[in-house]
């Protein structure tokens, strides 16, 4: 696939630059793709062509400690109101319409808290894989909601959730894990879901007992890319990337839960969101379904216009499920009369 479709711009300010990918007509409507962990804005490339196509003026940024963006050293850096700070600099910059947001893992965490706070800057807003929180995406949220049916308490105190307490309790070796060797890392976490893992105790819950997410080894286990997800020439582009900066940065943005919940408390209307959302289940998503489980409870008690669709599919839905996504996407477009 060419990436010719693809026009690669940088917006610096005077507290950040973003890097980000362009395509589509410039004056058509403004779609605005927020990238997750640990990925890039290039994970969104099918759906940019797609929708280009359709006449939309797509736009997907490496979020802040992300490949062509400012990556700065402080941990506290990498709080959600100063990546939604990043993106309202780059939405004015683009103009200020308001925009449909789309985002993806801690992309959607972003896109949510955003069009809370910044309600005027949006139409409506999808979210992938994690579902929006009125009081953010952090552990004092998570943990409640975890399905103690497959995760007891006395043996998963935090459940699914035990890989982001180990980055708040050994940081450092989390990286350094990750960092051991980055095109394993990266090829060992992009993998497609498998139905056969639901209602099971994940990889994720057990980092704490294992020392690490790849255990005793401290380090990924040789393993080649699914080029069923990213295209080779992508994870190239994508190896390239985190050799150059490693897995420091990204992994920070799960270090912030105390300053990510107090902005969130400060969102007019309690974090209630009028506008229409878009939440894209994925079925085969062990750790963030909310098929049959308390995840998705808080976002149907704030969201006033929320439409839930299910894919067939694991975690990483841009890549897994290129073409089902854009249907997803296309058909809730259309019947909020969005095109």
């Amino acid at each position: 696939m060419s990436t010719s479709t693809l026009a690669s711009r940088f917006l610096s300010t005077s507290r950040h630059t973003t890097y980000y990918l362009e395509s589509g007509p410039a004056d058509g409507p403004l779609m605005m793709l927020l990238h997750g962990w640990p990925e890039l804005g290039l994970i969104w490339r099918a759906q940019m062509e797609a929708f280009a196509a359709q006449g939309w003026h797509c736009v997907a940024p490496d979020m802040r400690g992300y490949g062509g963006s400012s990556s700065p050293t402080a941990i506290n850096a990498y709080t959600i109101e100063n990546i939604v700070a990043d993106m309202t600099e780059l939405h004015d910059h683009l103009g200020g319409m308001p925009a449909i947001w789309v985002g993806h893992d801690w992309g959607s965490v972003v896109a949510g808290e955003l069009v809370a706070h910044e309600t005027h800057r949006s139409r409506g807003v999808v979210l992938i894989s994690v579902p929006y929180f009125p009081y953010t995406n952090a552990l004092p949220t998570l943990v409640p909601l975890v399905d103690r049916a497959i995760y007891p308490t006395d043996q998963y105190p935090d459940g699914q959730w035990d890989y982001y307490r180990y980055y708040n309790t050994h940081f450092a070796s989390a990286v350094a894990d990750l960092d051991a060797d980055k095109a394993a890392s990266l090829a060992s976490i992009y993998r497609r879901g498998d139905p056969a893992n639901i209602g099971r105790v994940a990889s994720n819950a057990e980092v704490t007992r294992k020392g690490g997410r790849f255990g005793k080894a401290h380090r990924a286990p040789a393993t080649l890319p699914d080029t069923a997800l990213w295209p080779e020439t992508d994870f190239a582009a994508l190896v390239r990337i985190f050799e150059e900066h490693g897995f420091r940065a990204p992994c920070a943005w799960y270090l912030n839960d105390d300053a990510n919940i107090e902005y969130a408390r400060r969102a007019p209307n309690g974090g209630r969101l009028s506008l229409p959302v878009l939440f894209v289940n994925g079925d085969y998503d062990q750790m963030n379904t909310i098929k049959g489980n308390q995840l998705g409870d808080p976002m149907r008690g704030v969201c006033a216009d929320l439409t839930v669709t299910n894919i067939s599919g694991g975690h990483w839905l841009p890549v897994e499920c290129k073409t089902e996504l854009v249907e997803a996407i296309s058909t809730w477009l259309q019947g909020k009369k969005f095109r």
